[in-house]
């Protein structure tokens, strides 16, 4: 039986962080994510998750935008 991986719990300053590279790429590389990985303390794979997390966040929150911002006909 595949064992679900558990659940990885970020500390304010690894969310800070994170949400700093976040800012600078939505898509880092192998490389970079290897980067943020030592920084962070966290494994390369978790970071990719990670910004897979975010990146769907990013466009729920950037299309629930574009629904509030259109004008809607008053009807009649």
């Amino acid at each position: 039986p595949v064992r679900k991986k558990s659940r990885t719990f970020y500390s304010a300053e690894q969310l800070e962080e994170l949400e700093k590279m976040f800012q600078d790429d939505h898509y880092p590389d192998n490389e970079k994510r290897r980067e943020i990985a030592a920084v962070v303390g966290v494994t390369p794979q978790r970071i990719m998750v990670w910004f897979q997390n975010r990146r769907a966040k990013w466009r729920k929150s950037k299309k629930l935008s574009m629904k509030g911002n259109k004008k809607y006909p008053a009807s009649s």
